[in-house]
């Protein structure tokens, strides 16, 4: 396999793109063989219903370079590259949407800022960007919060087109909408992560996928990515400062009606009263999940360190 290994794989998630995929491949193949780079094409269908699997068939017939894989239904995008990235078998990985809208002649570049060790992985940054303004302004608030509490200072962190080592996606485990922080999570890794312009097409066939609801579902990801990077391994340091926060107001609450009520004042009609309870409550619940979660990040430490090794020396040296 090493000798037959492509130099780079090129992952492609796919859902009802079927008028796009032959000029995608066949631009592909312009870009990477005009610049003598080895590759594969995996094209992964996501539950397509409009023939695009149909379409990848007849790909896969005329170019060996072409393989794929099919889900029985829809599962997502960031399952869909999941699946990509385990059957890629490329030194290299490179990823873009089946649209059109992202340029494959800007594959080479990226590819050679990654390979001369400027970057692990090289996000597209679309500019300047095409879509209409209702998915521009809300992918900008997105990027600038995202990128501020993520600690990744990206213009497009979501950009379907990225360029990486294989070796930075190889311990990411993706799942619901994961795929959009991508560059968090290879950062945390410790990976350096950066961004380079490129061209942005306009959509020439098919409907976007783009909805209000992925925007909602994008923050709410977004929580797990924080939890995941910062917290996943001390989350008592997230949920006991919760516990305190609540513990002192509702004993400040607490403190205060006690002083109102020694000063002849009627609880009765209080209702900060059971504010200053529930809180007390709560507090103590959240210390509680916050212990467990603590065994269970001991029970299921492993120690092993090696996603964060990036090179070793003396391994093979005699003891």
């Amino acid at each position: 396999m090493a000798d037959d290994r492509p130099k780079l794989s090129v992952v492609v998630p796919v859902l009802d793109e079927r008028e796009s995929l032959g000029d995608l491949h066949a631009q592909i193949g312009t870009a990477l063989d005009g610049a003598s780079i080895p590759f594969e094409l995996v094209f992964v269908d996501d539950g397509s219903k409009d023939g695009s699997w149909d379409e990848i068939e007849r790909l896969a017939a005329a170019d060996r370079r072409v393989r794929a894989i099919r889900f029985r239904r829809n599962l997502g995008k960031a399952a869909a590259l999941e699946a990509g990235f385990q059957a890629a078998r490329g030194e290299f990985l490179a990823t873009l949407d089946a649209d059109l809208q992202d340029d494959p002649a800007e594959l080479p570049p990226m590819l050679a800022e990654v390979e001369a060790r400027t970057l692990d992985l090289v996000v597209g940054w679309k500019y300047p960007r095409l879509d209409p303004a209702g998915k521009r302004v809300p992918s900008k608030v997105y990027n600038a919060v995202a990128g501020r509490l993520g600690g990744v200072d990206l213009h497009d962190m979501n950009c379907g087109l990225k360029v990486m080592r294989t070796e930075v996606i190889r311990n990411l485990r993706l799942y619901g909408e994961l795929h959009r922080y991508i560059p968090v999570l290879a950062a945390w890794r410790g990976f350096r992560v950066g961004e380079r312009k490129v061209r942005h097409r306009p959509r020439l066939h098919g409907k976007t996928k783009y909805g209000r609801q992925r925007f909602f579902r994008g923050f709410y990801d977004l929580l797990t990515v924080l939890f995941i990077t910062r917290y996943h391994k001390r989350p008592m340091h997230l949920l006991g400062g919760l516990a305190v926060l609540m513990f002192l107001s509702g004993l400040a609450i607490l403190g205060y009606l006690t002083v109102w009520w020694f000063l002849g004042g009627a609880l009765s009609n209080r209702p900060i009263l059971f504010l200053g309870l529930l809180l007390l409550i709560v507090s103590g619940q959240t210390v509680t999940f916050g212990l467990l979660a603590e065994m269970l990040t001991f029970l299921h430490h492993t120690g092993d360190l090696s996603p964060y090794v990036s090179k070793r020396i003396g391994d093979d040296r005699p003891g």
